[in-house]
């Protein structure tokens, strides 16, 4: 007897509200932050609940269906698409099942959204120190996806430095722990494993994050200069000194006056070529000492002035400019593309020198801003997708930034994750050993290669899979199953 059409045995878990088939409806669900990728899913689930999340993907696992996990959509590396596959979002999952304030953790499910968790362990005093400045609608399932950093990652670490264990949704339907709560375990790091796996291991149920006390004392610095170079130079000097800021943040001519331009406007100077944000944070006596030596590297280093934010109304409006400077941008076209290189950190001068002549070869803006102190570069191109000759120059603009990131030293990613947009650059930084590890590694959690289907490693550099049927290739979800190999 055949079986129901997967739709519908779905929508006996899950209700028939939270499946999605009409192509109207999956529109929303073909892009991520990075709008230059579409993909359209074949069908949409959305469980409720950590039991009807099991039950979903057992049934996807007993179909031999590929299938895609998504958290907010916010990724920037189009490695939440579907394509022509079924997506799982997770969004729904968002309870915070537990606060333990004594041991400084908490436990949530994969939906709850970064800053929501903040503002949970604020009144004890606490703080959740990886901050996107997608916070405000990213989520912690796709902060540990990504292995996502932010702004005071220089000083705290990114997600995995906070992620103590999480409870996977292998895609065969098993359920593991990886990692513990209490303390390391004997054996290989499987949770350090799936922390950045992008979706390609499997799915978490929830995860035990570590808390942080709150600082005694935050100050935060404006300096403004009327060279790039000068800035970027500060920011080794400032390192150099030996003083770990809490975050160190640049942001060029083009982005700062895209932000004054807009609603989120924080007062920066618009005839300045950079400005540095830096922040300090920590015991009153010793922050204060290290504001005037960070107010005087920034001077001797050419800083036309240096700011100091008088209270937490500034400060907060300060970070506004930044952490919605992507959302400025839309300001200037329909179309976004964002790049995500790391660099040794000497090398930022050079490198905002090469971008700046990139630009000029193609006629193209970019706006930089990133995390200067720990070298993550984010360059951003506004334009037109509907142009074919700009959309040409653009990615051309990109991929010669890129390769120039690759020649010092750089890597591809900080932060972003590869997804779609970074897979041809995979084979410019890793060996084909390197590159068919990572595929054996994938294939102990995903052996079929159904969870988040080609992404990450070109296909071919993996040896065992050479020679398949695509992923993307069409799927009955309406009967029974043929079972076809997948990458």
């Amino acid at each position: 007897m055949q079986k129901p059409p997967v739709a519908e045995r779905l929508a006996d878990i899950v209700g028939e509200k939270h499946v999605l088939s009409r192509q109207s409806e999956l529109l929303v669900y073909n892009s991520d932050g990075l709008p230059g990728y579409r993909r359209q899913p074949r069908l949409a689930v959305f469980p409720g609940t950590r039991e009807e999340t099991i039950k979903v993907v057992r049934v996807l696992a007993a179909d031999g269906l590929p299938f895609v996990p998504r958290g907010a959509g916010t990724g920037l590396s189009g490695g939440a698409l579907a394509d022509d596959v079924v997506l799982l979002g997770l969004h729904r999952l968002k309870k915070i099942i537990s606060l333990d304030v004594a041991n400084m953790r908490a436990t949530v499910e994969p939906g709850v959204v970064n800053l929501r968790l903040n503002r949970h362990v604020a009144p004890h005093g606490l703080l959740y120190a990886p901050d996107p400045s997608s916070e405000a609608a990213c989520t912690i399932g796709g902060n540990v996806a990504e292995n996502a950093g932010g702004p005071h990652c220089l000083k705290y670490g990114v997600t995995l430095n906070h992620v103590l264990a999480i409870t996977a949704l292998l895609p065969d339907g098993e359920v593991v722990e990886l990692g513990s709560a209490t303390g390391e375990r004997d054996g290989y790091d499987l949770r350090g494993a799936f922390i950045g796996s992008e979706g390609c291991f499997g799915v978490a149920l929830d995860v035990t994050v570590k808390l942080t006390p709150r600082p005694e004392t935050v100050r935060t610095l404006l300096a403004d200069f009327m060279s790039v170079d000068e800035a970027a130079r500060v920011t080794s000097a400032v390192i150099a000194s030996g003083i770990v800021p809490a975050a160190l943040e640049f942001m060029d001519g083009p982005t700062i006056r895209v932000v004054e331009d807009s609603v989120y406007a924080a007062g920066y100077p618009r005839d300045a070529e950079a400005i540095l944000l830096i922040e300090l944070d920590g015991l009153r006596a010793g922050v204060d000492a290290d504001l005037e030596t960070v107010r005087a590297i920034c001077l001797g280093g050419g800083a036309r002035a240096v700011k100091v934010a008088k209270d937490d109304a500034e400060r907060m409006k300060l970070w506004q400019g930044r952490k919605k400077a992507f959302g400025a941008m839309g300001r200037l076209a329909p179309h976004l593309i964002v790049q995500d290189a790391v660099i040794p950190r000497t090398q930022l001068p050079a490198i905002l020198k090469r971008i700046h002549a990139i630009s000029e070869k193609y006629g193209v803006v970019v706006c930089n801003v990133f995390h200067a102190g720990d070298g993550n570069l984010h360059p951003n191109i506004a334009y037109s997708a509907d142009d074919p000759a700009e959309s040409e120059r653009v990615h051309k603009a990109m991929t010669e930034i890129m390769t120039a990131c690759i020649e010092v030293g750089g890597s591809i990613t900080g932060e972003h994750g590869v997804g779609l947009d970074k897979m041809g650059y995979m084979e410019s930084i890793f060996t084909a050993n390197s590159l068919n590890a990572m595929c054996e590694l994938r294939g102990a959690f995903d052996p079929d290669r159904r969870s988040n289907p080609g992404k990450v490693v070109p296909i071919h550099s993996c040896r065992e899979w050479h020679g398949v049927a695509s992923a993307r290739a069409p799927r009955p979800l309406s009967a029974e199953p043929s079972h076809p190999a997948v990458a």
